[in-house]
């Protein structure tokens, strides 16, 4: 039987010392107490960078330009009920102060150190990028 595939857009947010955000999923959520990129599903009709652009303004509270998404690379990966494509995005420049809107905290982290956060399963292959990358 095939699953559904299930398109969400995230964002790997790089602040000026090369740190990344990560973002807990709250209490009452799938996968709730995990790290994860920002980000969210793609609506109907959405394209994944307009997806980013409301979710990081619903999430975070900051707004982002489509000049400032850059594709980077892209997690595939099968959960039980769906297959998740998940395009990430490097975002180096926003407006606004980061703060958590949706989710239970924030971090900053080198992607280095990043081991020491549990991710959903699509998550770690995307990290070993952002070693290359930062």
């Amino acid at each position: 039987m095939t699953k559904p595939l299930l398109l969400v857009a995230a964002a790997a947010l790089v602040d000026a010392d090369g740190r990344v955000l990560l973002c807990q999923r709250p209490e009452g959520k799938a996968l709730a107490g995990l790290w994860e990129f920002p980000g969210g599903k793609v609506e109907a009709g959405e394209t994944p960078e307009a997806c980013l652009i409301r979710e990081l303004d619903e999430e975070l509270g900051i707004t982002v330009t489509r000049s400032c998404l850059a594709p980077f690379v892209f997690a595939s990966h099968e959960y039980e009920a769906f297959h998740l494509l998940m395009p990430l995005f490097l975002i180096r420049r926003w407006e606004g102060m980061v703060r958590a809107r949706e989710h239970k905290a924030l971090a900053w982290v080198k992607p280095n150190a990043m081991d020491a956060y549990p991710m959903p399963p699509a998550d770690p292959p995307l990290v070993a990028w952002l070693r290359d990358l930062i």
